[in-house]
C-alpha cells in the first residue's frame, strides 16, 4: 500500500541529507509505526509523503500511484487517497463539527447534500454524533481529535497518516484515540501510519515498527520483533526509556 523507494532528499544548506536511500513498504490494513526522535527525519518523511516537498531521488508510492512523480491536478487527485490526522487537529474555529468534516469534501466537489450525510456518518462512528452543531471552542481536546479523524476520512482515504497525533492530549484521550484508531483500522481496513516520537504508542497498536535516525531507517520489521530485540543504538536507549517510564 505504501513504498517508499531509495528516497532521498537534502535542503538546501545542509550538509547531511534529511532523507538517505530511505526504502521501506506498508503492506494494505498494516499498521505501522515510524519511530524516532526530534530530528530525525519523520517530519521530512511526512512531508515527501503528503506532496508538500519534493524529493531529490527515489520513488514514493500509495497504493499503487507515484505521488514524487505527480504535480497539479494529479497530485490533488492522489492525495485524497491519504488521510492526515494532525498533532494540534488544526479545525477551522468558525466551522462546526459537521461543517469541519464536509469541507473536504467540498473542495473535491461534492454535492452539499452528500457531503453533510457522509460528515454525520463519520462523525457517528467516532463517537461524536451529538456534536454535531458544536464549534471547536465548545469541544474538548479528545473530541476536537475526533473531529479530525472524522475530517481525515472523509474521502475514504486508503491511507491514514496519524502525526504525533496524540501529543497534545492527556494520557486519557490519548488512549481513548489510539483504541479508536486501531477500531477504524479493524472496521475500515484502513492503512495506518502512526509517526510519532513517543515509542509507547507504536508499542500498544503497531503491527510494524520503522525507527529511523539521522534519516535513514535503522530498524525495520515486526513490532514484536523489534521491541524485544532492539539492535541499533538509538532504539537500545528508547527502549530503556520505555521500561522505566
Amino acid at each position: 500500500m505504501i513504498t517508499f523507494d531509495n528516497v532521498t532528499k537534502k535542503y538546501k544548506g545542509m550538509s547531511v541529507p534529511a532523507l538517505d536511500r530511505v526504502s521501506f513498504t506498508v503492506d494494505a490494513g498494516a499498521i505501522c509505526g515510524v519511530v524516532g526522535l526530534s530530528g530525525a527525519g519523520k517530519s521530512t518523511l511526512i512531508r515527501c509523503m503528503t506532496g508538500l516537498e519534493r524529493v531529490d531521488s527515489g520513488t514514493i508510492s500509495i497504493g499503487g500511484v507515484s505521488i514524487s512523480a505527480l504535480t497539479g491536478a494529479e497530485l490533488r487527485q492522489a492525495q485524497r487517497n491519504l488521510g492526515v490526522v494532525f498533532q494540534h487537529f488544526n479545525l477551522l474555529s468558525q466551522r462546526t463539527a459537521l461543517q469541519n468534516v464536509m469541507f473536504p469534501l467540498e473542495v473535491a466537489g461534492v454535492a452539499r447534500n452528500e457531503a453533510r450525510d457522509r460528515a454525520r456518518e463519520l462523525l457517528d462512528i467516532v463517537g461524536l454524533g451529538d456534536k454535531l452543531n458544536s464549534y471547536p471552542s465548545k469541544l474538548s481536546g479528545g473530541q476536537q481529535q475526533r473531529v479530525g479523524i472524522a475530517r481525515a476520512l472523509a474521502t475514504s482515504p486508503k491511507v491514514l497518516l496519524c502525526d504525533e497525533f496524540t501529543s497534545a492530549l492527556d494520557p486519557i484521550n490519548s488512549k481513548s484515540i489510539l483504541e479508536l484508531i486501531m477500531r477504524l483500522n479493524a472496521d475500515l481496513g484502513v492503512t495506518v501510519l502512526i509517526v510519532t516520537h513517543q515509542l509507547s504508542i507504536a508499542e500498544q497498536s503497531c503491527d510494524r515498527l520503522i525507527v529511523i535516525d539521522e534519516g535513514q531507517i535503522v530498524e525495520n520489521g515486526p513490532a514484536k520483533d523489534v521491541l524485544e530485540s532492539p539492535k541499533s543504538r538509538i532504539l537500545r536507549a528508547m527502549v530503556t526509556t520505555l521500561t522505566w517510564s
